[in-house]
């Protein structure tokens, strides 16, 4: 295959990437809003209900890592516009669907659509943006999208189900694709590793997608099944089992899937450890506080969406900022702050009341939170991806999106257990009969625990930040030079 140089604006790349990562970003809080709703369209039981949820996450966790070393191998942009056809057209089936089987099936083809794009999109920046002003920018913007987009999805998801019908929860993906795709097809510039023509991995891709994908499983569905039942055990000791057998197998081949010795980058291997707390934390927040304003304030599904605006605008606002905070604090020192705030808006979460208000009592740790999410996401991608040669970038990017993954699927599990646990003891308690007041009071008493959890995994996160990174793993990204950037830049079309 040969190439031919072909000037392209990288700001206009990170316009287009961006585009189908909201997408896809969107699309993991869009549904909730729309659950009861899809409940009643299709028939869902109570408990095959949580598989529209589940069989997103479960098929998006675990090819995120496959996808981002097919990435490297094939093409981040050939991955990058496949990703985007499959999303759209499995959005397309979901809005189409007409059983809960073939929406749940449709759920699982928009993940698999949606572990293509995320690694590819973010390696495509990471290769576009030389390290320093530039991509610190440029991942800014992008931390923007990967989190405000979920709380844009909450509010969205209530716009489009209040004013049209769930169906269109999935069916306003379908022109953003196809916008992204055509735009990608002209603007993104085409990239591989070096090798490209060397064999390829297939038993170890197996094993690691069946591995990650066994243990998402285990995770969502350890909270119905129980921790301890023989199922969860099962579950948990084949994917270890099958995560085992693929690193003993990347130890033994010429050309593995991924090279074991990428985790000897101090700060690659440092900061998908730290994504694994923030995530979990994080996911406590979106998941408990929707819940508490539909069932605890009595929010309809509009109103329940406009209640997290607010967040979006904190987050955009401190990831602009840290950009900033970064040039004159170091990476490391603006990531510790951000989780510790983060953590605060937690603990001011887990003071709420049951006849509380959403100005005085929930907005307060909402925006905390918001902004130290901001503060937190930029530095901890630069960290990951800072000393990765571009033969990796693909594999990076899928590993910190694989460590987000896993680390809200282990947060989510655990915390929901925490919480429903703290709520059956605060009604056994009793001692008689709970009332419908009792019930709500019982029930914010789990979302208390679960926020005290989550600020307890932020402020790990912010511990193991400043202690496993030295200076000198982030050397280039703080002493980096800053020149002006450039209006153009050159990429291999």
């Amino acid at each position: 295959m040969t190439t031919s140089p072909r000037t392209v604006n990288p700001w206009i790349v990170l316009v287009i990437v961006g585009l189908a990562q909201f997408m896809v970003i969107l699309d993991a809080t869009i549904v909730n809003v729309a659950l009861p709703s899809i409940q009643r369209g299709l028939h869902f039981s109570t408990d095959s209900l949580q598989w529209v949820v589940n069989a997103y996450t479960l098929s998006f966790g675990g090819f995120l890592l496959l996808g981002g070393r097919a990435a490297d191998l094939f093409g981040r942009k050939r991955l990058f516009m496949a990703g985007i056809v499959l999303f759209s057209a499995a959005s397309l089936l979901n809005g189409l669907a007409g059983s809960a089987i073939t929406l749940v099936a449709g759920r699982a083809l928009q993940g698999l659509g949606g572990a293509l794009v995320s690694p590819a999109a973010l390696s495509v920046i990471t290769t576009s943006f030389r390290e320093g002003r530039e991509r610190t920018q440029a991942l800014g913007v992008w931390s923007a999208i990967a989190v405000g987009g979920g709380a844009v999805g909450l509010l969205l998801g209530g716009v489009l189900t209040d004013l049209f019908s769930w169906q269109w929860v999935f069916f306003v993906n379908v022109p953003v694709g196809i916008g992204a795709l055509l735009l990608a097809l002209r603007f993104v510039p085409e990239s591989r590793a070096p090798g490209v023509h060397r064999g390829v991995d297939v038993i170890g891709a197996v094993a690691i997608t069946a591995g990650l994908m066994v243990l998402v499983y285990a995770l969502v569905n350890a909270q119905q099944a129980g921790w301890v039942s023989s199922q969860t055990l099962i579950l948990g000791a084949l994917a270890v089992a099958l995560i085992g057998g693929f690193l003993w197998l990347e130890t033994r081949l010429r050309h593995p899937l991924v090279r074991l010795d990428i985790f000897r980058l101090r700060s690659l291997t440092s900061a998908n450890l730290v994504m694994l707390l923030v995530a979990a934390g994080m996911f406590a927040m979106f998941f408990f506080a929707s819940i508490y304003v539909q069932e605890v304030l009595g929010y309809n599904p509009l109103r329940a969406g406009l209640a997290f605006l607010p967040i979006t605008a904190g987050i955009v606002i401190a990831a602009g900022l840290s950009q900033q905070l970064i040039k004159r604090f170091g990476v490391v020192a603006v990531g510790v702050v951000g989780m510790a705030v983060a953590a605060s808006g937690l603990l001011l979460l887990s003071r709420i009341p049951v006849a509380g208000s959403y100005a005085g009592d929930l907005l307060p740790g909402l925006m905390t939170m918001a902004f130290g999410i901001g503060l937190t996401f930029v530095p901890i991608t630069l960290v990951a991806t800072t000393n990765v040669a571009g033969e990796d970038a693909g594999l990076a990017s899928g590993l910190l999106n694989t460590s987000q993954q896993i680390g809200g699927a282990l947060g989510l599990a655990v915390l929901s257990t925490l919480a429903a646990n703290a709520t059956a003891s605060a009604l056994a308690g009793l001692h008689s009969a709970a009332s419908a007041a009792q019930r709500v009071s019982a029930l914010v008493t789990g979302f208390h625990t679960a926020f005290v959890v989550g600020a307890i995994l932020m402020f790990a996160g912010s511990g193991l930040l400043a202690v496993l990174v030295r200076r000198a793993d982030v050397a280039r990204i703080d002493e980096a030079p800053q020149p002006e950037p450039e209006p153009e830049a050159v990429f291999a079309a």
